[in-house]
């Protein structure tokens, strides 16, 4: 249950605390005073869309938190959930459960396992096929419990064969388009003939043709310089020392130098000659090399940034297509077991369907019998349990609730009803003749007394005092008959406080409560309205 409610800045509430409790909570009080916000800033906690324009005049974030006890929740500390929701003018979100930063969906899903709004703008999602099933399934109960448990276990071992005869690339078309694409991926590779550092030397060769007349200059240049001129230079020197190096050491020393130089220049020069013969480079060659560049830039683009990755790539491509080839056994057997599943899930879809389509006209009727009591007389609840072709997770069928509401109308989708006290009023009857079996423990209710007043008040207010044994429902009204049979009574009211006006909550005593319901069954408290209260709520306990 919702044991605390914390708002902040949104609309005309400033910054509001209520304690909530089991049963049935009724929230009365003035118009405009801000109960609708309350029922909204459910909506926002419960993962709901956020409207900037919700957001308290002159302020930059609105903030909602909530408590809900919840022992035997896993995720529960102490028994208590704590969930939070913080807007700002710029839009962003934080949402938080237990501390920890969730997404907005993640917090809708979480929600939708505690509570449902039910109002005027929020029951489209609530009344989805998916619900519907769900109403349905849970009124059935333990007739088709063990089916839908045996059914799933086949269902996911279902899911798993398709995602792996997918995961081998599909039907046999699809593989052997695979097959024909990693096998003319292999073929390109290797016709290239790739080798490792051939990009770089093929580069090399390539900036040297591109250079060869600079090249070649400059070498004629620098041999001519030296041997023309710095070897018979060094040569002369060294005849001359020679002549002179038996008078000192140190002009051996320098001859022995000199003879080095000699040596090493003569090295150079012919390094120089070599050189310039290599940069020879004929027409041919040149092609072959943009020829060959162009062809290793064409592979790196499709199948690896370096010569080295295409190679390993085709290392892959090799085993790809040994697996492919020798797939055919595998998926054979995948096939035979798919099979076998399909034909024991047919077996359960079809007795699925039976109990569902003829427990579907039961809980028709029950429904349409509240719906008299709670004065839609001409109301008819019609379930369809419409069978597919194809598996679900819940089956083959396809549950959904319509509605006729008046007479000589056709029936449409119980989510297409236009009035929301009608959709509320729908629902009401919907969850009191699932009360037991539903699995959601906390109902809101708002807009549910919109043009009812007399007998079918008095059997709403029954309804939700029914259904509160096994919920805790908050519920907005306007009707002496509801606030009379609640459990706990809260009055919003607003008052200004420094020229803003804001919302303040107060829980009602028994004395007080009894003031409310003269208030709300006549527009003001005097004895007569006093003692028509007073009856009201002494037929609570009844």
């Amino acid at each position: 249950m919702i044991s605390f409610l914390h708002i902040k800045n949104i609309g005309i509430i400033d910054d509001l605390n209520i304690d909530f409790n089991e049963g049935l909570n009724v929230l009365t009080g003035e118009t405009g005073a801000g109960k609708t916000l309350i029922i909204d800033s459910l909506q926002i906690i419960s993962g709901g869309r956020f409207s900037k324009s919700m957001i308290r005049k002159g302020e930059n974030n609105a903030f909602v938190e909530l408590c809900i006890y919840a022992p035997n929740n896993e995720k529960s500390i102490d028994g208590n959930i704590i969930l939070s929701r913080e807007v700002n003018m710029s839009g962003k979100n934080m949402c938080k459960i237990n501390g920890r930063m969730v997404t907005v969906n993640e917090l809708k899903e979480f929600m939708s396992n505690f509570i449902e709004i039910h109002g005027q703008n929020d029951n489209q999602e609530l009344l989805s096929n998916k619900k519907h099933l769900n109403y349905l399934d849970g009124f059935i109960g333990n007739k088709i419990l063990e089916i839908k448990k045996e059914y799933k276990s086949l269902y996911e071992k279902y899911c798993q064969i398709n995602k792996e005869l997918e995961k081998n690339y599909g039907d046999d078309k699809e593989r052997q388009r695979k097959l024909d694409l990693l096998k003319y991926q292999k073929d390109e590779i290797e016709k290239a003939n790739l080798k490792l550092n051939e990009e770089e030397e093929l580069e090399e060769k390539r900036k040297i043709i591109l250079n060869s007349e600079k090249l070649a200059e400059n070498l004629r240049n620098a041999e001519s310089a030296i041997c023309d001129n710095s070897i018979d230079g060094v040569s002369l020197a060294i005849k001359s020392f020679e002549k002179i190096e038996y008078i000192d050491k140190k002009y051996e020393k320098i001859t022995n130098d000199l003879k080095n130089i000699y040596y090493d220049l003569q090295e150079i020069s012919r390094d120089i000659s070599n050189y310039n013969q290599e940069i020879d480079f004929d027409e041919n060659e040149r092609e072959y090399i943009e020829e060959r560049l162009s062809i290793i830039y064409t592979l790196k683009r499709k199948y690896g940034n370096t010569i080295g990755e295409i190679l390993k790539y085709n290392i892959e491509l090799e085993k790809d297509i040994n697996h492919i080839e020798n797939l055919e056994e595998y998926i054979n057997e995948l096939k035979k077991e798919k099979k076998e599943l399909e034909n024991k899930m047919q077996t359960l879809c079809e007795n699925m369907h039976t109990v569902r389509n003829n427990s579907a006209e039961e809980l028709s009727k029950n429904i349409n019998k509240e719906l008299e009591e709670l004065e839609m007389k001409n109301a008819k609840i019609n379930i369809h349990v419409d069978y597919t072709n194809e598996f679900l997770k819940t089956g083959k069928d396809i549950v959904t609730f319509y509605i006729t509401t008046n007479l000589g109308e056709d029936e449409k989708e119980l989510s297409k009803i236009a009035s929301g006290g009608e959709m509320s009023r729908t629902m009401l009857a919907i969850k009191k003749v699932l009360a037991e079996t539903d699995m959601i423990p906390i109902l809101v209710f708002d807009e549910i007394d919109t043009g009812i007043s007399g007998k079918a008040a008095n059997s709403v207010a029954q309804k939700l005092k029914t259904i509160a044994k096994s919920h805790q429902i908050m519920c907005i009204s306007h009707l002496p008959n509801i606030a009379a049979v609640a459990d706990y009574n809260y009055y919003i009211s607003k008052k200004v406080i420094n020229q803003r006006t804001t919302t303040s909550v107060k829980l009602l005593k028994e004395e007080e409560v009894v003031k409310e319901i003269a208030r709300i069954s006549s527009g003001e408290i005097n004895e007569i309205s006093l003692q028509y209260a007073t009856k009201l709520r002494s037929k609570k306990a009844s």
